[in-house]
């Protein structure tokens, strides 16, 4: 599977996850919780930086 087509279908699920009632509850409540909201922004910050870090070697070994 290439990488753009596994990306498309993380998004996916991503989205169709979100759209969940308990999701957005859970949402709301660490959106309450001022430390939790930092947390979150933490983690979420991490998952995209090692996510781009993925995809750069990904991809730098396929041009290569």
């Amino acid at each position: 599977m290439s990488a753009i087509r596994i990306a498309v279908t993380v998004v996916g699920a991503a989205i169709t996850m979100s759209r969940h009632p308990a999701v957005r509850a859970g949402i709301a409540a660490v959106a309450a919780n001022p430390r939790a909201r930092e947390t979150a922004i933490t983690v979420t910050r991490s998952a995209a930086y090692n996510a781009g870090v993925l995809a750069r070697h990904l991809v730098g070994k396929r041009l290569r």
